[in-house]
């Protein structure tokens, strides 16, 4: 059976797309799948944090890391996924027309949106392209701040634009920035109990949604 991909994308910058990507990679590889990452932003935040990972644990037949142009990422995740179970591409932040591709080819679309209402206004144009090219969006609430009024506007406004939105929601927690730092996953981190949760939920989810 060929592998699942999953394209992280989103207009913004600063949106925390390579942190939803690395941690979810990271999660399915601990759940025992084989993963491959594909990085198509030019700032190369994902390669930085595979060689960090590399530095720090070694290599893993298991994980893989690639880099392609936007419009080459339909070529490449199709080679990958004949060899491994998920194939995450993680995209720069634009909407245009080299965003197509990774869309395209995508089995479900995850779209990080930051608690603040300027991050909804930029996901319209990702959930449109993603509509016109018929590819399942899950869009997931991330830094999050607990019980707040704009966290529970944020959330109601995204399923007025027709998205679904995912249970699991990921905090504003320093955890995250630390490991990506570091080349691990929140979930590789002793310490890190509610984030490791958040991600594990996130992974269970996504799995579903992929099934």
């Amino acid at each position: 059976m060929a592998g699942r991909i999953i394209t992280v994308a989103q207009q913004k910058g600063g949106s925390g797309k390579t942190t939803v990507a690395v941690n979810l990679a990271i999660a399915l590889r601990q759940a025992g799948y084989r993963v491959a990452l594909i990085d198509t932003d030019p700032q190369g935040s994902m390669g930085r944090w595979f060689i960090e990972r590399l530095g720090r644990v070694g290599e893993d037949d298991d994980l893989e890391f690639s880099t392609s142009s936007a419009w080459g990422a339909s070529y490449e995740s199709d080679k990958l996924k004949k060899r491994f179970d998920f194939v995450i591409i993680d995209t720069p932040p634009k909407i245009d027309s080299d965003l197509r591709p990774a869309l395209r080819v995508a089995d479900l679309v995850l779209v990080p949106v930051a608690s603040s209402h300027v991050d909804l206004w930029a996901t319209e144009g990702v959930l449109d392209l993603a509509r016109r090219e018929k590819a399942p969006v899950l869009v997931v609430l991330n830094r999050t701040r607990p019980n707040t009024r704009l966290g529970a506007e944020v959330a109601e406004k995204t399923v007025e634009l027709g998205a679904t939105v995912a249970g699991a929601q990921l905090a504003n927690r320093v955890a995250y920035a630390e490991t990506l730092g570091l080349g691990l996953g929140a979930i590789e981190r002793a310490g890190a109990g509610p984030a490791r949760d958040e991600i594990a939920a996130l992974r269970d989810e996504v799995l579903a949604a992929c099934d």
